[in-house]
């Protein structure tokens, strides 16, 4: 048992859990499951911490409220449950990219560390007042940009969103895509 598994048990009673300082604080229409309460209870310390707010402002429960608002939004809109909760995590993934911008030094690659050559700028910060640039070659950028989809994937399944089926099988469709692309070139 961990402490995401505590907090989806406490998600799934109807139980919100934030934090109060060290401290746990929980929010439901009735007194929870003493099971739930003991897993809260017993996992205290590593919860505080999962909830504690990251970098991008945002603590755990706030990406999982995300996904799931996605989840019925895209169910509302006529799609099934597997590929709502594809396009969930696609919105998942290119908010935590936004919410995680990369600058470079200019004249630098920031993929392969290269001077030579020529270095286009990617814009990824949509600040208007000092928007970020990340300097790649044009041959660096699909890998530099497939590195970071890969990390924005694995910093969600660490706060416990899981890969849907659907998604994982975009990202093999648009691999062999890439890939075959590129073997005629």
């Amino acid at each position: 048992m961990s402490a995401a598994f505590a907090l989806e048990a406490a998600r799934a009673a109807g139980i919100r859990v934030r934090i109060d300082g060290d401290d746990l604080a929980l929010e439901a229409p009735a007194p929870p499951p003493g099971e739930v309460f003991n897993l809260l209870a017993r996992h205290k310390v590593a919860i505080v911490t999962l909830l504690r707010q990251a970098n991008d402002g945002w603590a755990v429960e706030d990406w999982k409220e995300f996904f799931d608002k996605r989840v019925r939004i895209s169910e509302f809109n006529g799609s099934l449950r597997d590929e709502a909760e594809a396009t969930a995590f696609s919105w998942c993934v290119s908010e935590w990219l936004d919410r995680h911008p990369v600058r470079s030094e200019a004249g630098v690659c920031e993929f392969c560390n290269r001077s030579q050559g020529l270095l286009q700028p990617y814009l990824t910060d949509d600040s208007l007042r000092d928007p970020g640039h990340t300097w790649l070659h044009q041959e660096c950028s699909q890998k530099w940009h497939q590195e970071r989809r890969a990390k924005a994937v694995a910093e969600l399944v660490t706060m416990g969103i899981a890969i849907p089926v659907k998604f994982a099988e975009r990202i093999v469709i648009v691999d062999q895509y890439n890939f075959s692309k590129n073997e005629g070139s």
